[in-house]
């Protein structure tokens, strides 16, 4: 059989086919505009591959309550071209098959819980640190959703001694995504993270800010596995200082066979990008199961 998987960024669409494996067999992408510019293109790709199901992980804000009137919707999104638009509506009536729908993170995740490292854990979480930073949460083998989804990306912490830089993030100033993320360090620097590669300051204090984090989710959840991922944690070098802070911050309160071994703990994403939209191909596979 084969599903519709629909990676939908606020930059690009990523669009592919895969089958019940997990397996891409085909993948493009196009810009993200308006929904009117994109949608309709998404719809011819994907009109002739006689695809069983479509799975989408979305940005947010969305609505994931099905009982909900605006289920499949943006909501209070940035984007405002998307705000309040229903895109599980669009193609159910377009393509006229189920219609998967999760957030961009929770996606990754269940790509990383469906056919990558997590494969057989019950609880894990996935946080990507790029642009933004949001995560993706999996307890008792179920993905979290609650009132909305999880939000850790914007959780407040403790400025580092040696940083005085009061957050990018407009909602919250000092919270992950404010102190950490992508804009967040070319702002307080003056440049890309890619340039300040070889600076151990910037990374010493980045890894502050995501071993904070973590350092909170591990005892507020619990989880069997982290896996990082986005564009600045392709700088590899903060993994090892990442774990190093974090065990300083729990001071050995935690002890468990994992954070004995946080090399295999707290760890980099494992399919080569393809998370996302092996995700996608499985919320495809479980909607279409859902629905007979």
């Amino acid at each position: 059989m084969l599903f519709g998987a629909l990676e939908a960024g606020g930059t690009k669409m990523v669009l592919a086919i895969g089958d019940e494996n997990g397996e891409i067999l085909e993948q493009t992408s196009i810009p993200t505009v308006s929904p009117e510019e994109t949608i309709p293109e998404i719809i011819a790709w994907f009109k002739d591959k006689n695809i069983e199901a479509l799975g989408i992980a979305a940005f947010g804000p969305i609505d994931l309550n099905r009982d909900s009137e605006t289920y499949g919707s943006f909501t209070t999104t940035p984007k405002l071209k998307w705000a309040d638009y229903n895109i599980v509506k669009a193609f159910r009536d377009a393509l006229g098959v189920p219609v998967g729908f999760d957030t961009d993170v929770n996606g990754s995740l269940l790509g990383e819980v469906t056919y990558g490292q997590a494969k057989g854990l019950t609880d894990a979480v996935y946080i990507t640190i790029g642009t933004g930073v949001g995560a993706g949460v999996m307890s008792n083998g179920k993905l979290v959703h609650g009132m909305l989804h999880p939000e850790l990306g914007h959780i407040k912490l403790v400025p580092h001694p040696d940083d005085s830089y009061k957050g990018h993030c407009p909602y919250h100033g000092n919270c992950l995504e404010g102190m950490a993320a992508g804009p967040a360090i070319e702002e307080r620097y003056g440049k890309k993270a890619i340039e300040l590669k070889d600076d151990e300051k910037v990374w010493d204090i980045e890894a502050y800010y995501i071993a904070q984090a973590l350092s909170n989710i591990i005892l507020m959840m619990s989880p069997q596995i982290i896996i990082l991922g986005g564009g600045v944690m392709h700088q590899t070098q903060l993994f090892p200082l990442i774990r190093k802070k974090t065990a300083e911050m729990l001071n050995g309160y935690i002890k468990t066979k994992q954070m004995e071994n946080l090399d295999h703990y707290i760890v980099p994403a494992s399919l080569n990008d393809n998370q996302g939209i092996m995700g996608c191909i499985k919320l495809a596979i479980d909607e279409k199961t859902l629905e007979g």
